[in-house]
C-alpha cells in the first residue's frame, strides 16, 4: 500500500484555507509556516491570529506561551539543556482547558529562545505582547542582553510580572533597568525584595493595575510617583505622617487622579483614623448603610459602613477593613 499523501493545504482556496488554518493549534501552524517560503508567506496572511495572546517567559525553563481563541487551548515552547527532552510533547487538558508543550533542546537556550521569540512574533504579526514573566535573578549575567532584545524587538507589553527566586538577591539595578526600557502599558504585578529605599526605578504611568506585593521599601515620595487606577500595596514603609500628607494631596486634586482603589496595610479604621485622618475631616458611616463599592480583582461588593472622606471636585473615598484588607475605594 502507497503511504498517505499529505493533505495540500497550499492548493487549496484562500477561504478554505483559513479554515484549515483555523483548526490548527499554534505549535502546528509555526511548524507548518517552516516548510517552505511561501508557506511562511501564507501563513503571515492569515488575520484571526489577532485573538491569539503572547507571553514570554524569561525563567528555567525559558518559555514562549501562545494561547488561542478564548484561551481553551494554550501551546508551549519550552527551551531546555537537556537533550533527552528534546522534541518531547505533552498535553495536558483540565476543565476543558488543553494545554500543549514541546520541549526544544538548545546548548544555547537564551540566544535559541530570542530567535524563536523573533519567529512567533513575525508569524503572527504580533508587534506587543499581552504578558512578560521575567524572573530577575535566573540569567543575571544576560538580564541586560535579553532586555535589550525585548526593547528591539516587542513595541510594547500589556502585562509585567516579575519576581526573584532568593530573597535576599538584589535585584534593584536590573529591575530599574526593565522599567526603563520596557514599554508597559496596562498592569504591573512584583513580588520583588527592592533592597534600596531610595531604589530609582520609574513605575509606568498611566497603569491599570498596579501590584507591589514587596512594597516595605517604599516612601512617601515614590508614593506619589505612582500613576494607576488601582494600586495594591502588599507592606507600609510609609509613616502614619506620610499617609497623612497623601490623604490631603488626594483631597486638593494634587495626587493620584485616577485612583480608584488603594489597598495598604493598616490593621483598622479606629487604628486609621487616630493615627492618619486625626485633623481630616472625614464620617463615619453607620453599619447599617449598605453601598457597592470597588473591591480587588477589578470586582464590586456590597459593604457596610466605612470612613468617608470627600475630595473637593466631590468625588468620595471610603475606607474599609475587612479580613486581610484595608482598602480606599473611590466613587
Amino acid at each position: 500500500m502507497d503511504p498517505p499523501r499529505l493533505f495540500p493545504i497550499l492548493r487549496l482556496p484562500f477561504l478554505a484555507m483559513e479554515e484549515v488554518f483555523k483548526t490548527m493549534h499554534p505549535i502546528e501552524i509555526i511548524n507548518f509556516s517552516m516548510i517552505s517560503k511561501r508557506a511562511k508567506t501564507i501563513t503571515k496572511k492569515k488575520t484571526f491570529y489577532l485573538e491569539y495572546a503572547i507571553h514570554f517567559c524569561v525563567q528555567k525553563p525559558l518559555e514562549i506561551k501562545i494561547h488561542g481563541t478564548n484561551n481553551l487551548v494554550s501551546s508551549h515552547y519550552l527551551m531546555t539543556s537537556d537533550k533527552q527532552k528534546d522534541g518531547k510533547t505533552l498535553e495536558d487538558e483540565c476543565d476543558g482547558f488543553i494545554t500543549r508543550m514541546v520541549f526544544k533542546y538548545s546548548k544555547d537556550p537564551v540566544d535559541e529562545w530570542k530567535q524563536l521569540c523573533k519567529y512567533v512574533l513575525e508569524i503572527f504579526n504580533k508587534q506587543t505582547i499581552d504578558v512578560l514573566t521575567v524572573c530577575m535573578d535566573v540569567f543575571v549575567d544576560q538580564n541586560v542582553s535579553i532586555i535589550d532584545f525585548l526593547k528591539t524587538n516587542v513595541k510594547s507589553v500589556n502585562e509585567c510580572n516579575l519576581f526573584q527566586l532568593g530573597e535576599n538577591n538584589n535585584v534593584d539595578e536590573h529591575a530599574k533597568y526593565l522599567l526603563e526600557n520596557i514599554k508597559i502599558t496596562n498592569k504591573v504585578i512584583s513580588w520583588l525584595h527592592i533592597k534600596n529605599g531610595d531604589f530609582a526605578g520609574k513605575f509606568p504611568k498611566n497603569l491599570k493595575e498596579l501590584y507591589l506585593l514587596h512594597s516595605e521599601w517604599m516612601g512617601y515620595e515614590k508614593l506619589l510617583e505612582i500613576d494607576s487606577v488601582q494600586v495594591i500595596l502588599g507592606g507600609n514603609g510609609i509613616s502614619n505622617m506620610g499617609w497623612n500628607s497623601f490623604i490631603k494631596k488626594w483631597i486638593a486634586m494634587e495626587t493620584h487622579l485616577n485612583l480608584e482603589l488603594l489597598d495598604i496595610d493598616f490593621k483598622s479604621l479606629e487604628q486609621f483614623r487616630a493615627l492618619v485622618l486625626y485633623d481630616i475631616p472625614h464620617e463615619v458611616v453607620d453599619g447599617s448603610v449598605k453601598r457597592v463599592l470597588k473591591t480587588t480583582e477589578n470586582e464590586t461588593e456590597e459593604i457596610s459602613g466605612g470612613v468617608d472622606i470627600r475630595r473637593i471636585d466631590g468625588k468620595t473615598a471610603t475606607f474599609v477593613a475587612r479580613d486581610f484588607e484595608f482598602l480606599m475605594s473611590v466613587h
